[in-house]
Parts: C-alpha cells; sequence; structure tokens
C-alpha cells in the first residue's frame, strides 16, 4: 500500500468513525427520549435508562455502520475534491478506480470492526438491556437459565420451559410458598393461553397438595389462572434477532424448522446480517460518483443531504423488499441481496459513467 492509498485510507476511516461516532449519539438520544416515558414505571428510574441506552448501543453501532461509511466518504472524497487533491492524485497517476480501491480498503477496515461488535458484543448487551427494562418495570424476577424461564409472583415460583409461536406458554410449573417459605403447592400444566385481564387458561393439570402431614394430588382438564404475569413480560424469553449472533440465527432457524414453526422473519434477519457487510461495500461505491461528479466547492450540507436521500431511499427500498418476502413468502436469500445488488449496479454504472 502506497502513501496515497494509505492517505485515503486513513481519512475515510476517520471521517467514518466521525459520522459513527455522531449517528450512534443521535440514535441514543432518540432511545433516551422515548424511554423517558417509562420512567417511574416499577423500579425503572434514570440510572436504568441510562443503563439501557448504553446496552443498546453496540446493536446501532452495527446497524448505522453502512450510513456511516457512505456519510464519511462523501466528507471525506468530498473535501479532497475542494482542495483539488483527488485532482492531484488523477495528475499523479491515481485513477478513479484506484481511488476505489483505496475506499474499499478503508471499508474493509470498517467491516471488521461492525462484525466484531455485532457478533460478539452486541447480542450479550442487547439481552442485558431487556433484561434491565422488563424486570424493573414489573415486580417479578424473571430469570434466563438452561431450564427454561423462572419468574416469581409474589410467593409463587413460575417456571416456564418452553413459549410457542402464538404467543402460548407450554410445560409450565407453579410452586407455592406459604408466609413462612414453605412448600404448599405444586401444579404442573401441559398449556398456558392467555385470555386478556390477566387471565391464563391452563390445560392438563397436575396438582400436589403439600402439608406437614400428607400430600394429595388431583388432576384437572382446565382451569383459570389469575395473574399479572402479562405476555408483555414474557417477551425477555421470546428470541429476537437482535439478541442472536449469525451462528445463533442459523440454529434457531433450524430448531424452527425442525419443529415445523414459521422460520420467515428470523431466516430474514439471518440473510440480512450475512448481507449487512456487503451493504457498506455499496454504500461506499455508491459515494465515489456523486463526490468525482460535484461541483468544486460545495459545501458540507450539500453532501450531506445527498448522504441522507441516499441511505433513505436505500433503507425505504430495503424495507419494502423484506415486507413483500414476508407477505409472499419469497426467498430470503434473494430478498437479502435484492435491495444490495440494484444499488451495487446502479454504482457501477456511474463508476462506468465517471470513468469515460
Amino acid at each position: 500500500m502506497n502513501v496515497i492509498n494509505r492517505y485515503i485510507v486513513w481519512e475515510i476511516v476517520k471521517g467514518s468513525l466521525i459520522a459513527l461516532l455522531l449517528l450512534v449519539t443521535l440514535f441514543d438520544l432518540f432511545t433516551f427520549s422515548d424511554e423517558l416515558d417509562d420512567l417511574g414505571k416499577g423500579t425503572y428510574g434514570l440510572k436504568q435508562v441510562i443503563y439501557y441506552v448504553l446496552l443498546t448501543s453496540p446493536v446501532v453501532f452495527y446497524e448505522v455502520m453502512p450510513a456511516s461509511a457512505l456519510l464519511g466518504c462523501l466528507f471525506v472524497l468530498g473535501a479532497m475534491g475542494n482542495n483539488r487533491e483527488l485532482i492531484a492524485m488523477r495528475a499523479a497517476g491515481i485513477s478513479t478506480t484506484g481511488i476505489v480501491k483505496a475506499a474499499l480498503m478503508a471499508g474493509a477496515f470498517l467491516v471488521a470492526v461492525a462484525v466484531l461488535v455485532g457478533e460478539s458484543i452486541a447480542p450479550i448487551s442487547e439481552r442485558a438491556a431487556q433484561m434491565i427494562k422488563v424486570t424493573t418495570q414489573n415486580q417479578h424476577i424473571a430469570l434466563e437459565a438452561k431450564y427454561g424461564i423462572w419468574l416469581r409472583e409474589d410467593n409463587s415460583f413460575i417456571n416456564v420451559r418452553s413459549i410457542n409461536s402464538d404467543g402460548s406458554l407450554g410445560d409450565i410449573m407453579r410452586y407455592d410458598m406459604d408466609a413462612a417459605h414453605h412448600l404448599t403447592q405444586v401444579a404442573h400444566a401441559v398449556r398456558a393461553s392467555y385470555l386478556g385481564n390477566k387471565q391464563w387458561r391452563l390445560e392438563q393439570i397436575k396438582q400436589s397438595q403439600v402439608s406437614t402431614e400428607q400430600v394429595t394430588s388431583n388432576t384437572l382438564n382446565d382451569q383459570t389462572w389469575q395473574s399479572s404475569i402479562a405476555p408483555d413480560l414474557l417477551k425477555i424469553a421470546v428470541v429476537k434477532s437482535d439478541n442472536l449472533s449469525i451462528m445463533d440465527l442459523a440454529k434457531y432457524v433450524q430448531f424452527l424448522k425442525h419443529n415445523h414453526q414459521k422460520s420467515q422473519s428470523f431466516e430474514l434477519a439471518l440473510w440480512g446480517r450475512i448481507v449487512n457487510p456487503l451493504v457498506t461495500f455499496v454504500m461506499i461505491l455508491v459515494s465515489v460518483p456523486f463526490v468525482i461528479t460535484i461541483n468544486r466547492g460545495s459545501n458540507v450540507g450539500a453532501r450531506m443531504m445527498i448522504g441522507v436521500v441516499i441511505g433513505m431511499g436505500f433503507n425505504i427500498l430495503d424495507r419494502i423488499t423484506n415486507h413483500l418476502g414476508l407477505i409472499y413468502d419469497w426467498s430470503a436469500p434473494i430478498v437479502a441481496f435484492l435491495p444490495s445488488v440494484a444499488v451495487f449496479i446502479i454504482a457501477l454504472m456511474a463508476l462506468r459513467r465517471v470513468q469515460s
């Protein structure tokens, strides 16, 4: 790598990281503002809000990396164009292709950082953020363990082994204690469905009453269970794509298919993660023709507007494609790659026009 390439790479990386810091800060401020509406629910105080915002930042970091690379390239290469540096580079024998290669090398570094954060830090921090939010806003203790989810309600301890895609629960154990923390009843239900108004319908129940003298048991076909534990509390246990790495998403998709459950949304999330690095490279490719053809002396605001329009246009196209894929059950790889490939072709055509 020669001196000019190192200069271009370093300047683009620096500009992209500054844009990344600004975008993450902006999104964190929006999140902080939204979370203030829930301030005071349970023990969800200002400290918990700050923890929640900080813990969700790695996911934001990963998601805004392509936009940051786009803005960084527009700012840096645009400034080089205004200062006639690009003209000097091309006079020195550096072609447009050489500038693009240097920009893509910077993109490779940014992608490596994004993947490192997105696959190792973001899933763990997102789970911790959701745990803080749910457990502090409810008067229950929720613990995600190897043998299901443990919940506490007053003097009852509930273990839920599975949460189905329709929101119902499976394989539920409930242990009731008295004021002296002695076990008084054990109940097991095969299934529980939420009826609304804080009521659950338990099915195929086996109950055992425990006392110092004897243990009696009985069975019931169904029973109504009055509980303040609503499905919203259990969302901490529901698998979310933000909480999973690529490997975990792949395993979960296989699990859903093996159990004949819908996996389309998680397949889209999986392929979206795979495509995300490609999006960063595509955004860099898109920025180069705009910078080279932009009028000399254009201010930062003009370049920012170009970046915002391109980023928003790509995001809208990506969302529309995802929704159509879910509605019409399209192949997840096609849905994930289609927007990026379409923009990539447009970028190559623009580069060819610039070079001609």
